[in-house]
């Protein structure tokens, strides 16, 4: 089959990373496949890239693929990236091409989905009390000034998540870097909904867990982050917060049907309060792993 790749400069650079994207096309211009790969910026993180790969059903098993990954793997390479990590569905056919090509299964995600559909009848959500100590704040887009230095302090709760054989690194997080990404967000026209939970007798934020809705405010809302830090974990508090955002959701946004959320499969944790909350499994999605030669 005869086509070709052309490489396409990315208008919008991601908060966390560049992106490099490639098109392949037949020679009259038909769209084939795509591919994105994201070189990642924080320092902890420079020895790795993630690659997003599409090719359409009926062009699949001509060598577009391939020559999609080839580009993608030698521009990680020159980039100096010892690995790429790359996602598919378990099962699926992007799971055996990337198991065909070398490609190591690094973790597992369990991707859920909280239907907002239902009976407005006491749920789940409305029985999570807090801790006594904590309370609760939330707030939409960028961090409010008063709170921004301990929430980015909070943010390394996520450092130790249980994340399996991948290894994603740290990101470092500073004031700039928390700014930077609500602001990515706005600029795509979503909406950023936070909550977090601050220790009363310290006055600091000392957990968080993030909701991003679509530019129009109806469908499925996406969960970004959540975490608590060491000291303050088996309280409850990760609960408590994510069912404030639920609650939030119903009350304020009636276009919204449904929360969606996904967990390595390793932070046992977190998919406990997942279910508690009425979350239940779509699918399972593979992260793999492949090593970049230096």
């Amino acid at each position: 089959m005869t086509f070709r790749l052309t490489a396409l400069t990315d208008a919008v650079p991601a908060a966390l990373s560049r992106r490099l994207t490639w098109l392949a096309s037949t020679p009259d211009g038909t769209p084939l496949g795509s591919a994105v790969l994201s070189l990642f910026t924080s320092p902890g993180q420079a020895h790795l890239s993630a690659l997003t790969l599409n090719v359409h059903p009926a062009e699949r098993r001509r060598g577009v693929g391939s020559a999609l990954l080839s580009a993608a793997a030698a521009a990680a390479a020159e980039d100096g990236r010892g690995s790429m990590l790359a996602q598919a569905v378990e099962d699926s056919p992007g799971d055996a091409f990337l198991t065909a090509r070398g490609f190591e299964r690094a973790l597992i995600l369990d991707y859920a989905r909280l239907d907002l559909t239902g009976p407005t009848a006491p749920s789940a959500a409305d029985e999570a009390p807090l801790h006594p100590g904590y309370r609760l704040i939330s707030w939409v887009g960028s961090c409010p000034d008063e709170w921004l230095a301990t929430f980015t302090v909070s943010r390394t709760a996520m450092d130790d998540m249980p994340m399996g054989d991948a290894v994603f690194g740290l990101i470092l997080w500073d004031e700039a870097r928390v700014l930077a990404v609500a602001k990515a967000v706005a600029d795509r026209g979503e909406l950023l909904h936070t909550v977090a939970v601050v220790e009363e007798a310290t006055d600091t934020v000392v957990g968080f867990t993030e909701l991003v809705l679509p530019a129009d405010r109806s469908g499925d809302a996406q969960h970004y982050g959540t975490g608590v830090l060491p000291a303050h974990r088996r309280r409850g508090l990760a609960r408590a917060m994510k069912a404030e955002t639920i609650r939030w959701a119903r009350a304020e946004q009636p276009g919204i049907t449904g929360l969606l959320t996904d967990t390595a499969d390793h932070n046992v944790g977190m998919i406990t309060v997942n279910r508690a909350l009425g979350y239940r499994t779509t699918h399972r999605s593979i992260e793999f792993r492949l090593p970049l030669p230096s």
